[in-house]
């Protein structure tokens, strides 16, 4: 009876093996995963990163060789205290850094591959190969950092850095210790210029040991390099830019209205993008990012929303013309200001009564608070005649992303009827309630870039392309919704004469102390209110610096927006350095030097240090020009000079 209770056993346990073989082999619907086995080791190839270039053919950002201390934290071998030294000081950690890294890879996957130590120099891992042997665990891997041959357009190159646990969540082509872009055209295009990793499977035996390539390497793949692409700016009027905007804040945009091709997109303050390569990236990184007063990570031309100011007024002119209210021949009088109510839109001493054409380019701010009131109360209600003026200032790209290809940015604001339904209640507010619309003040919001595609409609007389960085990706078409038009909802017979008043603005304007000979220019000045609650007090600020212009007026080749924070008014600095920009592209060289000078010479940086003035709201405190001493401005020459070399 024993003999058959054994036999029946030995019997049962056979039947159990071999259905249970059956099943895996037969029903059993989970996939071999062969990244899951562990007696198979995994290393990656990882490929050439895309390059980038500018517009011209100019090398921007190239790469160069990185290496990184791997580890498996299981096939680790304990060290002696003399080799464990070595191994801290060849890879110039502690022995507290050691640990916590080796806890880190151990916690992300004991049998898995983790960064160790990444992004060895050439000399440090020329000394550390020598002695890999002895580390049982680690191994060296070979992969590319960006090498930035430039040391401008931070905000527009971008960087790249360590993916994080939710990246790897949501993607998984990316492991622990990969990279990724982070921002700017790297992040943007980071599908295109990464590339594919490579990998080779080797077979483990069972004392841990390399026996070879898995199944002869058949399910090997070798690496696809990144592929190269040219992007839309001009790096010389980068380059120049960022010199205009030194030791002050703002943006500066630049397009081709003739394409939409971004030439140049400045943020001041900047940073060198090479601070984001190495070792030192999360240091520097830090850095940046804490700088609380100068946020240089903060991108003014394209996340920085400003009220528009006298700019905005050429869209209410068009508006005013497209809903038949105006005519260019009206005239409105204007004895400093416009009187609504038992309030008052101040304006400056100019000639009046102003026709659409001395409205602006004398900048009139009564000449536009009565067209703003024709078209709103055109209809029967205010809500729907704010709904229809919203309609048309959208047309031109304001109060929306503009679906471009940049990493960051922001919407802008266009009120509507729902903006003032849910701030006052519905049908209980008035025209004269939304009245610094006219004027670019009140609940409008824009960006530089949104400013700059504006000028760009104006100068095309009605249609604009889509802002965008990329003008050629390698083997590939850029999308189409770069190369097809965007159409305004105001006919092209209305845009000659707000030209026209934009081309007087240089000629005999507010802009007129401006021009650049050789160059029709047209342009609109800005001034900005700038305020702040301090003490539970509304506070008048030094006002901001803005202008818009394009130029040619005919045919322009370059619509340009720059925003000057606490520029006071919008020719003392906004309006000088989009002329000298504009001279810049379209000839190559600076003839108004004097204009030059004055930029370059004048710093902003103490109305960002010192702390707010407690004067009353109504008094405008003028910004101090404050020159930087001969030796920083003979730098900036310096600086120009290498510009022009380059």
């Amino acid at each position: 009876m024993r003999k058959l209770l054994l036999l029946a056993s030995v019997i049962l346990v056979g039947l159990i093996f071999v259905a249970r073989l059956f099943y895996l082999q037969v029903y059993n619907s989970t996939a071999y995963n062969i990244f899951e086995d562990s007696a198979i080791k995994k290393e990656f190839t990882y490929p050439k990163r895309g390059y980038v270039y500018d517009r011209n053919g100019k090398l921007l950002v190239a790469n160069q060789p990185s290496y990184d201390v791997m580890v498996i934290p299981r096939d680790v071998e304990p060290l002696d205290s003399t080799d464990f030294y070595e191994f801290c000081n060849l890879l110039k950690i502690t022995k507290a850094d050691y640990i916590k890294k080796f806890q880190k890879a151990k916690n992300y996957s004991p049998r898995l591959p983790s960064p160790f130590v990444q992004q060895l120099s050439k000399s440090d891992y020329a000394v550390l190969q020598e002695k890999m042997r002895k580390y049982t665990g680690f191994y060296i891997q070979k992969r590319s950092l960006r090498s930035y041959q430039t040391t401008i357009g931070a905000n527009v190159l971008g960087d790249i850095g360590e993916v994080n646990k939710s990246i790897i969540a949501k993607q998984p082509y990316y492991r622990l210790g990969d990279l990724i872009g982070k921002q700017g055209i790297e992040k943007t295009y980071e599908n295109t210029l990464r590339g594919t990793k490579g990998i080779t499977f080797i077979q483990k035996d069972r004392f841990n040991k390399n026996i070879g390539p898995y199944k002869d390497g058949i399910y090997d793949t070798l690496p696809k390099p990144g592929k190269d692409i040219t992007i839309t700016i001009e790096s010389k009027l980068q380059a120049y830019g960022e010199l205009l905007m030194k030791n002050k804040r703002g943006g500066i945009v630049a397009i081709e209205p003739s394409s939409g091709e971004i030439l140049a997109m400045v943020s001041g303050p900047s940073y060198n993008p090479n601070l984001l390569v190495g070792r030192d990236r999360s240091k520097n990184f830090n850095k940046l990012y804490r700088d609380s007063i100068a946020k240089p990570l903060f991108d003014r031309g394209l996340q920085a929303m400003y009220p528009p100011g006298s700019p905005f007024k050429t869209l209410n002119a068009l508006v005013g013309l497209q809903e038949g209210v105006v005519t260019t021949k009206d005239r409105f009088s204007c004895a400093l200001g416009y009187r609504y109510g038992n309030r008052k839109m101040g304006c400056h001493v100019h000639r009046s009564p102003a026709d659409m054409n001395i409205g602006i380019y004398e900048s009139c701010n009564a000449y536009f608070a009565n067209v703003y009131r024709r078209i709103i109360d055109k209809y029967d209600s205010p809500a729907e005649g704010m709904d229809n003026w919203s309609k048309h200032v959208k047309s031109f790209g304001l109060g929306n992303y503009l679906n471009n290809d940049l990493s960051v940015g922001q919407p802008g604001k266009v009120p509507t009827a729902e903006t003032y339904n849910r701030g006052y209640g519905k049908n209980r507010w008035y025209t004269t309630f939304t009245l610094s619309n006219a004027i670019g003040q009140g609940e409008v919001l824009a960006t530089p870039i949104q400013l700059a595609n504006m000028a760009a409609a104006i100068g095309n007389r009605g249609y604009y392309y889509t802002p965008h960085i990329i003008k050629t990706i390698e083997d590939e078409t850029i999308p189409n919704k770069f190369t097809t038009p965007k159409y305004t909802t105001i006919d092209k017979r209305h845009f000659e004469p707000v030209v026209q008043g934009m081309h007087d603005v240089y000629n005999k304007g507010t802009a007129k102390r401006l021009k650049v000979p050789g160059i029709e220019i047209c342009g609109k000045t800005g001034t900005a209110e700038n305020f702040a609650i301090i003490d539970s007090v509304k506070t008048q600020l030094t006002d901001h610096s803005i202008f818009v212009a394009f130029a040619p007026k005919d045919n322009p080749k370059i619509a340009i927006a720059v925003f000057v924070e606490n520029g006071y008014y919008g020719s003392r600095f906004a309006g000088r350095m989009a002329s000298l920009m504009i001279e810049y592209y379209i000839k190559g060289e600076i003839t108004r030097t004097d204009m030059e000078n004055f930029v370059l010479r004048y710093s902003l940086e103490h109305e960002y240090e010192k702390p707010f003035s407690n004067e009353p709201f109504g008094i405008n405190r003028k910004t101090i020009l404050d020159p930087i001493d001969e030796k920083d401005f003979q730098q900036n020459i310096k600086i120009k000079a290498e510009i022009n070399k380059s």
